[in-house]
């Protein structure tokens, strides 16, 4: 059941990133962040907000709450806390570095998700014995020099970086249930 939530999850966000990128004007999936779809003074804020990051991020604390190893649950949670706090503070106009109280808050949230990912990463990585220890890895550090790279509003590719990322962890989290 858990590899199937975590596949609906998944499955929410290509689909309301890409409905909600095609109806946010001049926004590029390679350029902007997933934040930006509901960054403040967007009339998109309140649907990206609560219509999208905020049932992901209650999938993924219910995946984390039902998940039978501690690092799986630990994964899920800390991809639950990023898309909770977007929802609830969402990003400045080009979700800057700084920026706003609201913004750091969210910054956190982010920060929490990529580093905190990445230490369950390791976890899960320790854990397994086969390839998939090495993609635990690879995408374990992967999210931690992602997470730097973020850090940059002015890198040209932040959005397909960003969604690299996500891919990686959503995937793991796949391959950690379907094994």
């Amino acid at each position: 059941m858990t590899f199937y939530l975590a596949l609906l999850t998944t499955l929410l966000l290509l689909i309301g990133m890409t409905f909600f990128g095609w109806r946010k004007p001049a926004y590029s999936h390679w350029q902007h962040t997933i934040s930006e779809l509901g960054e403040v003074g967007s009339l998109l804020s309140p649907r990206v907000s609560y219509g999208l990051f905020l049932p992901i991020g209650l999938l993924l604390g219910l995946l984390a709450w039902l998940a039978e190893s501690t690092p799986i649950a630990g994964l899920a949670g800390c991809v639950a806390t990023g898309y909770i706090v977007a929802a609830l503070f969402p990003c400045d106009a080009g979700s800057p570095l700084w920026g706003s109280s609201r913004q750091q808050i969210h910054n956190l949230g982010g920060a929490v998700e990529y580093i905190g990912s990445a230490y369950y990463l390791t976890q899960l990585s320790a854990q397994s014995l086969g390839i998939e220890g090495n993609l635990y890895s690879i995408a374990a550090g992967s999210s931690l020099f992602g997470s730097l790279l973020l850090s940059n509003p002015g890198l040209p590719l932040r959005g397909f970086v960003q969604r690299m990322m996500e891919g990686m962890l959503f995937g793991s989290l796949m391959l950690a249930l379907a094994t």
